[in-house]
C-alpha cells in the first residue's frame, strides 16, 4: 500500500530590488600555487583578464583566447585570483551562492572569507567605502589534495582514478576520463550578492504548503532583522490571508487554510498550478515567491518491493533522463541556459530529470523552471561511487551543512520528488564482492537522512540508487540503473523478465548524432577513426565502449555485419545505428508503460553529451536533439497507444491516457501484408478515463482469430507489419503504435516515398507519403529540424518544421527525406 512521505512544500522569499548583484568589473589572473598569500603580493605587472561573475576560469581564459574546451588544458594545477571594486558604502551584507572549491575573500587586503566547499553558500556582514577591492583567490586543487590523507577506504572505484577527491566535496566532473572531458571547474560559478540589511526586513522565511487532496493548508514562519521587527504582519494567497503572530522564538508565524485549491501536478497529468504569496508587513507588501499545492507518495507495492511515485493520489509513470549540465565551461545558472532544454523535455512528454551525484547543485532558477513546466526533480546529493569518510568529524560536518542546504532549497519547490545519498555507493560496496556490512555507511545510513528528514519533513529519501533489493544493483527491487538491455547486451524482453521497478538510470548506449552534426563536426569516417572514438563513451579500464554495445543490437535487431556496411556504405552505416538505438529506447520504454509492468519509472542515461560525438547524451553537445530523443518521446507521449506481444495469447492493445482529461476515439487496427495489403483489420470505439487505460486483445479488435504475434505458424507468414491507431472524431491522430512480427528489416524496396512542403499560417510542414510502410524515417534539413526516426503506414503524415536557432530569418524549408526500408529519397523545397 501506497505511504504518504510528503504532505508539505515550502518555497522561498523572492530577492529584493535591494539584492544587487555583483557582476561588473571583474578580472582574473592566475599565479603558481601559492606565489601570493594574499592581496597585498600581487605583482603589479601580472596580466589581468577580463572575466564574468558568475562563471568559471576556463571560461575567462576562453574568452581571451588562451584556453579552448576542444583540448582542455589543466587550471587545478595553479592559484586563480579574482578582484573587483565596490561602489558601495556603508554596513553591507555580501552572499557567495558558489566557489569552487578552495576560496579565501579578502576586502581592502583583509579576509573576511575561507571557504573549502563548491557547495555551501556563505554570508557576510561588512562595512563599505567607495572604491574598496573585493578579492578571491583560488587555491590550487591539485595542491590541496598533497595534503589530503583520509583514512584508508574500503574500496577505490574506477570511475575516477584520483581516490583523495572523496574527501573533497568538489564536482567530480572533469575528473572522469571514460566520458567526460577534463575541463577543471574553478571560480565563482554561482552569483555574488550585496544587500542592504536595513532595507531588506525578512531574514528568513519558511512556506509549507499542504494538500489533502482537495484543500490546502498554507504555514508561514518568517523571522526579521532584529532592527525591523513588525508591529502587525499579514501573509496573503489565493485570495485569502491569516494574521502571523510572534511565537517563542521571536520567529512570525501563522497558517491560512485555501478550500479547494487548484494542486499542482506533473505536466503530463495536469497543470503545474503555482500560487503567488505575499506578507504585508505594516501596510507595506513584500513578494515571497510562489507556492505549489501536492502530495507526494512512494507506493513500494503490495510485495514492499516495488518503488513508484504517487503524485494527488494518481500513480505516475515517471520518465525522462539524467542530467548533465549544458555548459560545463562556463556552468551557467540562470534561466536563460535552462529554459529552451526543459522545456523541450515537457514537450516530449517527459516528467521527471535526475540530477546525478557524479555532477553539481543546479541553480534556483533549475527548480524554478522545473516548477512552472511542471517537470519533477529527482535530486542526488553530489557524493557517487567512492567510500566516503564517515569517521572525519570535519568532512561529516560539511556534508551536514551542504545537506541542510540542499534539503531547505528542494523544499520550496513542488517539483521536488526524490532526494537521494548519492550514485552507485552501495552497489560500488556490493560489485567489489564485500559483504553487506560494508554496503553500509553512517553518513548515508543514519547523519545525512536526519538533516533533510529535519529540513525538509518527508521528502523521500533513497539512501543511493541503484538500492533496495540483496544486491543493491538487483531490477526487481527498490531502484536500479538497468543496463540489461544496454551495457550487458541481453535481449529487448529481459526488459520485462527482469521485473523492473524504477529505473533511475537505463539505456545507455552511444547514440549517433543527427546528420548536420555528424557533417559539421565529425567529417571523419565513423565508428573507427580516432576522433568519432574520442567523442564514445566507455567505463574506464575496459576492453570496450559502446559503440560495441550498440553493434550488438544492430545484428540483433536488423540482423546485419556492421563491419561490412561501414566498409560498403558508412552513412547507412549511421542511419541503422540511430534506428537501432530509437528501436531499443521506444519498445523498452513502451513495454514499462505497458499496464500490468512491474516498472513505474525509466531515465535515461544521460540527457545531453558533454561533448561532440556519439555520446550517451539524448542531445548533442550543440543542443541538438539526436533520434533518440525522439524514440523516447514518442515512447512518452501523455496518451500512448502500446502493442505488447503476449506470445500465444496473442497481441494486446493498450491505450493509455495519463492526461486529467477523458480521452475518446476509434481505435483502428491492420495487419498489412508487403507492407500496404490488408491481411486483417478491425475498429472499436474507445473511451479511457483520466489517469487511466484501456487494454484489448487483437483477436476483440478483429472479430476472430488471426495470428498477430506468429506463435502459431499455421503456414507462412500472412502479414510483417501491424499498425494500431487511435483517431478523434475530426480524423486527427491521437497515437499510434507499429509491431513487426517478423523483426525488424533495414532491406531497402520501392515504397511510393515523396515529400512537399506546405506554408501553414507562420509555419511549416513537411507532408510526407508512402504507398508502403516506412520506418525510420528522416528529415534533412539545413535550416530546419522535425522529430526524426518514426514510422508510418501507407498514406500521409504531415510533419511540423522547426527553423534552426542559427538559421537566418529568411531562411525556407529545403532538403530531403529517407527512411531505412526505402529506396527512394525525396527531395523538398519551399
Amino acid at each position: 500500500m501506497p505511504i504518504r512521505l510528503i504532505e508539505t512544500v515550502t518555497h522561498a522569499l523572492s530577492i529584493s530590488a535591494s539584492r544587487r548583484p555583483l557582476e561588473t568589473g571583474w578580472r582574473m589572473t592566475s599565479t603558481a600555487p601559492g606565489a601570493w598569500a594574499s592581496p597585498a603580493d600581487v605583482d603589479p605587472a601580472a596580466e589581468w583578464l577580463d572575466a564574468v561573475v558568475p562563471g568559471t576560469v576556463a571560461a575567462a581564459l576562453e574568452a581571451a583566447g588562451r584556453w579552448s574546451r576542444e583540448a582542455p588544458s589543466p587550471l587545478h594545477d595553479r592559484d586563480h585570483w579574482y578582484r573587483t571594486t565596490v561602489a558601495v558604502a556603508g554596513r553591507r551584507r555580501l552572499r557567495f551562492d558558489g566557489l569552487a572549491t578552495f576560496a579565501e575573500v579578502f576586502l581592502d587586503g583583509a579576509p573576511i572569507l575561507t571557504s573549502r566547499s563548491m557547495f555551501l553558500s556563505h554570508e557576510v556582514d561588512v562595512d563599505l567605502r567607495p572604491g574598496m577591492e573585493l578579492a578571491i583567490v583560488f587555491r590550487s586543487l591539485s595542491r590541496a589534495l598533497d595534503g589530503v590523507k583520509p583514512k584508508r577506504a574500503r574500496w577505490r572505484p574506477r570511475l575516477i582514478p584520483e581516490q583523495r577527491l572523496r574527501a573533497v566535496r568538489t564536482t567530480l566532473l572533469g575528473h572522469m576520463p571514460g566520458w567526460c572531458p577534463p575541463i577543471d571547474m574553478i571560480g565563482p560559478f554561482r552569483p555574488i550578492t550585496i544587500f542592504d540589511p536595513a532595507t531588506d526586513p525578512i531574514r528568513d522565511v519558511r512556506l509549507d504548503a499542504g494538500y489533502d487532496g482537495i484543500d490546502g493548508h498554507l504555514a508561514a514562519r518568517l523571522v526579521f532583522e532584529a532592527a525591523h521587527v513588525p508591529a502587525s504582519a499579514r501573509l496573503l494567497c489565493a485570495g485569502c490571508e491569516t494574521t502571523l503572530t510572534p511565537g517563542p522564538d521571536g520567529a512570525f508565524v501563522g497558517e491560512v487554510a485555501l478550500a479547494g485549491i487548484a494542486p499542482w501536478w506533473p505536466a503530463t497529468h495536469g497543470d503545474p498550478v503555482l500560487h503567488a504569496v505575499e506578507v504585508e508587513i505594516d501596510g507595506v507588501h513584500f513578494a515571497l515567491g510562489r507556492v505549489g499545492f501536492r502530495r507526494i507518495e512512494v507506493d513500494r507495492g503490495e510485495d514492499g518491493r516495488g518503488f513508484g511515485l504517487v503524485v494527488n493520489g494518481v500513480p505516475i509513470f515517471a520518465r525522462g533522463s539524467v542530467w548533465v549540465p549544458i555548459d560545463l565551461v562556463g556552468l551557467a545558472g540562470d534561466r536563460a541556459a535552462h529554459e529552451a532544454e526543459l522545456t523541450r523535455m515537457r514537450d516530449a512528454g517527459l516528467n521527471m530529470v535526475r540530477v546525478p551525484g557524479i555532477g553539481l547543485y543546479e541553480a534556483e532558477a533549475f527548480h524554478d523552471l522545473c516548477d512552472e513546466l511542471g517537470l519533477l526533480v529527482w535530486q542526488d546529493l553530489m557524493f557517487a561511487n567512492f567510500d566516503y569518510p564517515a569517521a572525519d568529524p570535519d568532512f561529516v560536518a560539511a556534508a551536514r551543512a551542504e545537506t541542510h542546504e540542499v534539503a531547505a532549497r528542494l523544499a520550496r519547490h513542488p517539483s521536488s520528488a526524490i532526494v537521494c545519498g548519492g550514485s552507485e555507493i552501495t552497489q560500488q560496496a556490493a560489485m567489489m564482492g564485500l559483504p553487506p556490512t560494508a554496503w553500509s555507511n553512517a553518513i548515508f545510513d543514519e547523519i545525512l537522512p536526519a538533516v533533510a528528514a529535519e529540513t525538509a519533513p518527508g521528502l523521500p529519501w533513497v539512501r543511493s540508487t541503484p538500492d533496495g533489493g540483496e544486491m543493491p544493483f538487483v531490477a526487481d527491487a527498490g531502484v536500479t540503473h538497468y543496463y540489461g538491455v544496454g551495457a550487458y547486451g541481453r535481449p529487448l524482453d529481459d526488459a520485462r523478465r527482469a521485473n523492473v521497478r524504477f529505473a533511475a538510470e537505463c539505456l545507455a548506449f552511444a547514440c549517433i548524432p543527427e546528420a548536420r552534426t555528424v557533417t559539421d563536426e565529425l567529417a571523419v569516417p565513423p565508428v573507427h577513426s580516432p576522433r568519432w572514438k574520442a567523442g564514445v563513451p566507455r567505463d574506464l579500464g575496459a576492453g570496450w565502449d559502446f559503440e560495441d554495445v550498440r553493434e550488438i543490437y544492430e545484428r540483433m535487431i536488423f540482423r546485419i555485419d556492421p563491419p561490412a556496411l561501414r566498409h560498403e556504405d558508412p552513412e547507412r552505416l549511421l542511419d541503422v545505428g540511430r534506428a537501432t538505438v530509437d528501436h531499443v529506447i521506444e519498445e523498452t520504454v513502451r513495454e514499462w508503460r505497458r499496464p500490468g509492468s512491474t516498472c513505474r519509472g525509466a531515465l535515461v542515461f544521460t540527457h545531453r553529451d558533454p561533448k561532440i560525438g556519439a555520446g550517451w547524451g539524448l542531445v548533442d553537445a550543440l543542443g541538438r536533439a539526436k533520434s533518440a530523443f525522439h524514440a523516447l518521446a514518442r515512447a512518452s507521449a501523455p496518451v500512448v497507444v502500446i502493442l505488447s506481444d503476449e506470445g500465444v495469447n496473442g497481441l494486446d492493445v493498450h491505450v493509455v491516457n495519463d492526461t486529467a482529461a477523458a480521452v475518446a476515439g476509434r481505435l483502428d487496427l491492420v495487419a498489412l501484408a508487403d507492407g500496404h495489403r490488408s491481411a486483417a483489420s478491425g475498429t472499436r470505439e474507445v473511451a479511457v478515463p483520466p489517469h487511466g487505460s484501456v487494454s484489448l486483445a487483437a483477436t476483440e479488435i478483429f472479430g476472430g482469430f488471426f495470428d498477430t504475434t506468429r506463435a502459431y505458424r499455421f503456414g507462412p507468414a500472412a502479414h510483417d507489419l501491424t499498425h494500431a491507431r487511435l483517431v478523434a472524431d475530426d480524423g486527427t491522430v491521437i497515437a499510434e503504435a507499429f509491431h513487426h512480427p517478423l523483426g525488424r528489416s533495414a532491406v531497402r524496396r520501392r515504397c511510393g516515398l515523396t515529400a512537399r512542403v506546405e506554408r501553414v499560417g507562420a509555419d511549416w510542414e513537411l507532408v510526407i507519403a508512402c504507398e508502403e510502410a516506412v520506418s525510420s524515417v528522416m528529415v534533412i534539413d539545413e535550416s530546419f529540424t522535425a522529430t526524426d526516426g518514426f514510422h508510418m503506414a501507407p498514406g500521409e503524415k504531415r510533419v511540423r518544421l522547426h527553423r534552426r536557432p542559427e538559421a537566418a530569418a529568411e531562411a525556407t524549408p529545403e532538403g530531403s527525406v529517407r527512411a531505412l526500408d526505402a529506396r527512394e529519397r525525396p527531395t523538398y523545397r519551399a
